[in-house]
């Protein structure tokens, strides 16, 4: 493998190997960072802001931004508890607080932003001060208790050990299947096919495999936040790399006018996307809430910071037209690494908050000087 290969692959598979030696290193600094039972914890800690982040990618992608997802979610978790503290059915009070909280705020959001073309930094700022004090009023300013039995299972039950080892197979099998029927594709049509990231993909797979069978095989299973963010994060893969929306998505980050020009439905879209990211924050809250079994107000707070910070670390651009649900992914786990080890190793969450501002910085210094490339 020549220079240029090599660099090459560190630059499609930087953060990824960022996470892997971030890993290794808390590995050594703290023996109990590698068990089974923290790992467990640490993926289920992961969802919420993964969930976020997935919606938060897709609004990056547009060259827009959501300041308001932590208010969303705080509100959605006050509002959820409280249908249910009325005698409201779970199922029904969670689909109550979807639409109303997650529909309605992303609706209103997108219209401004696409209709008006008001700047999202604008809309989604006073949409975030606005939800935050809904759910200070809705609540009183208070913590609300859940005393549904079922409500907690949502966000602290488990999918039993085998169940799950079936389920882990059965997506790597998924796994090797895809990447060797898109290598097939290329081939036939005579595309050029590059064995060092198909090869790369398939190591990462098996070692995901070999993580996620002592993780979850060895401990209680997969517990039903992850696998709830595993789906979300699954289709969000699939409509940016297999729909006409993800397509258009990236041309709209591209270019907005060629876009409408060429004839996508620009506010449409828009719209679409907001709705997308608040409904997401809405299900992150309403899973905050059961593992919590309760909510407070002040549920979410700082929670925009983890997602964004999520999708730029991800190498998606905040210019736009360019990032993946899969890099997001990788770094939101860079962030929950980041977070559970410096809490192991006892750094104070003031110094956590610099830290991880520090590392927004430099991620964005990076993107701007691949661009000036």
């Amino acid at each position: 493998m020549n220079k240029d290969a090599v660099l090459g692959f560190i630059k499609n598979n930087a953060t990824l190997i960022a996470l892997i030696v971030l890993a290794v290193g808390l590995s050594f600094a703290d023996d109990s960072f590698f068990t089974a039972r923290n790992l467990s914890n640490l993926a289920r800690q992961v969802t919420i802001i993964g969930i976020i982040a997935v919606g938060m990618t897709m609004v990056i992608l547009i060259s827009g931004i959501d300041l308001s997802v932590g208010s969303v979610a705080g509100l959605a978790a006050i509002v959820v508890t409280t249908l249910m503290q009325h005698d409201v059915n779970v199922w029904v009070s969670i689909v109550i607080t979807l639409v109303l909280v997650g529909g309605l705020i992303g609706a209103w959001n997108g219209f401004w932003i696409a209709h008006y073309r008001i700047p999202p930094f604008i809309i989604t700022l006073g949409m975030l001060t606005i939800a935050r004090g809904l759910a200070l009023t809705i609540s009183d300013g208070s913590s609300v208790p859940v005393t549904d039995t079922t409500f907690p299972l949502i966000g602290g039950a488990y999918i039993p050990p085998m169940a799950s080892v079936v389920i882990i197979v059965a997506v790597f099998l998924v796994m090797l299947y895809a990447t060797f029927r898109s290598a097939a594709r290329a081939r036939k049509v005579g595309a050029p096919v590059d064995t060092v990231q198909i090869a790369t993909s398939l190591l990462m797979a098996c070692a995901g495999l070999v993580l996620s069978l002592y993780m979850f095989g060895s401990y209680q299973g997969i517990p039903v936040p992850v696998a709830i963010f595993a789906v979300i994060a699954a289709a969000g893969i699939l409509i940016l790399s297999q729909t006409r929306l993800g397509r258009r998505l990236y041309a709209l980050g591209g270019n907005e006018d060629a876009a409408r020009l060429s004839g996508i439905d620009v506010y449409r879209t828009k719209l679409l996307v907001y709705i997308t990211v608040s409904v997401l924050s809405a299900l992150a809250g309403i899973l905050l809430a059961s593992r919590l079994n309760g909510a407070s107000p002040n549920l979410g707070t700082m929670f925009e910071l983890d997602a964004i910070a999520s999708v730029v670390i991800g190498g998606t651009s905040l210019a736009g037209g360019s990032g993946t649900i899969g890099g997001t992914v990788i770094g939101a786990l860079i962030i929950g690494v980041l977070n559970n080890g410096m809490s192991l190793l006892g750094v104070s969450t003031f110094y956590q908050l610099i830290i991880k501002g520090f590392i927004i910085i430099v991620a964005v210094w990076f993107d701007v000087l691949q661009k000036r490339k």
